[in-house]
């Protein structure tokens, strides 16, 4: 984002000189025109017989000089406004590195099962966004086989999604209608939404839609008075003002687009949580998660290229530093020793002391000077005075 700034800077030097030297030039033009028209006005009024007489001539000679110096200066402030356009190239150059190859790792994609893991990826994403054709194409040219895809429903789900926002929702209040009752165990406010959407829509038809609108609020709003008493009342309000139009009622806020999108969203996130389907794909993720970490790592790059130690990053399958994403693109829990200060793994799990403390088996390897063996050795506890056996800590799982 801040390199997307610091460009957009530079854009809005160039617009806002643009502005300046068009305005600048279009009112000099007309300055010179409207003299070139004095000019020849006066002219004209010579007869033709006749010679100008050398004030005539002067005059015409300091007109000319004044358009020619006026139309230097346009040629001018045009030079400098190529020095500012140039500017934005330099910025786009100087911010954002058209090789990544620094940050990545080479080797990963040589191995044939992984990939066959990223044509896998990369076709399901394409059928979670309903370009089947793309996916077909991606599966025949890769050799992939239909059968190592597994289906999911996301791609009905992103068709749904695209016609709340295209305002048709008859896609959206049947799949709503066909797990009702799902959707009442979880709470979701998704089909009191589509209906109250649905109720606008038919309002928008004016004073003659009226009997239609309370048709409808009669059917499908019964199940949802004891959860939406308010809001239905609110609903019912809007009847008053279909004379002069809810456009111009307090209540217009329920046809703003915004109404439209939050639907969209509730409906994507219920039915993915419903269905037991994440609601971004894999590869969206991980692109994401890679735009995040991108600038960080290429600082980092460069500090390391200066002093001569990037084959620390190469020879470890980690990152070097931590990468601090959003909440959105954290999927389970992480431990970190506090005392060696490493991510915990499989070979390197976290150990819980008897005093509820938490340390990794590396640390607690190094507190008892060895293996943990001797059940003689009796280990103070880092964060408490509380003494233990190495061997009573137990291991532990998120």
């Amino acid at each position: 984002m801040e390199s997307c700034a610091a460009v957009e800077k530079e854009v809005d030097k160039v617009i806002t000189k643009f502005s300046a030297i068009n305005d600048h030039s279009q009112r000099i033009i007309g300055d010179v025109i409207i003299s070139v028209e004095k000019l020849r006005a006066s002219i004209a009024e010579v007869p033709s017989e006749e010679q100008l007489t050398p004030t005539q001539i002067e005059v015409l000679h300091d007109a000319m000089a004044k358009a020619k110096d006026k139309l230097q200066r346009l040629t001018t402030e045009h030079r400098d406004l190529h020095g500012t356009v140039s500017k934005v190239g330099k910025a786009i150059d100087r911010n954002f590195i058209g090789d990544f190859t620094a940050t990545s790792r080479t080797d990963v994609f040589q191995s044939e099962h992984n990939v066959v893991l990223l044509n896998k990826i990369m076709a399901q994403h394409f059928y979670r966004q309903g370009m089947d054709d793309v996916a077909d194409t991606l599966i025949t040219e890769s050799g992939l086989t239909s059968e190592e895809i597994q289906p999911e429903p996301y791609a009905e789900l992103h068709r749904i999604w695209e016609a709340i926002h295209n305002h048709n929702l008859l896609p959206a209040l049947e799949w709503a209608t066909r797990y009702s009752a799902e959707l009442d165990a979880r709470n979701s406010t998704l089909e009191f939404k589509l209906h109250r959407l649905a109720f606008m829509q038919i309002l928008n038809g004016g004073i003659h839609a009226q009997t239609e609108a309370i048709t409808y609020a009669r059917t499908n709003f019964a199940k949802f008075v004891k959860r939406f008493e308010k809001e239905i009342q609110i609903l019912m309000g809007t009847l008053i003002y279909l004379p002069n139009g809810i456009q111009n009622s307090p209540y217009k806020y329920l046809m703003a687009p915004e109404m439209w999108v939050e639907a969209a969203d509730v409906f994507l996130k219920d039915a993915c949580a419903l269905l037991g389907i994440n609601k971004d794909s894999p590869l969206s993720v991980v692109v994401n998660a890679g735009c995040t970490a991108l600038p960080a790592l290429l600082n980092l790059k460069q500090v390391m290229q200066s002093r001569q130690v990037t084959g620390i990053w190469n020879g470890r399958d980690e990152l070097p530093i931590e990468i601090d994403l959003d909440p959105e693109h954290r999927f389970h829990s992480i431990f970190a020793c506090p005392i060696l200060r490493q991510q915990s793994s499989e070979d390197n799990p976290p150990m819980k002391l008897l005093c509820g403390h938490v340390i990794s088996r590396d640390a607690l390897s190094k507190l008892s000077n060895g293996p943990i063996l001797n059940n003689t050795f009796r280990l103070k506890c880092p964060y408490c005075p509380m003494e233990q056996c190495p061997s009573d800590a137990k291991l532990i799982y998120f």
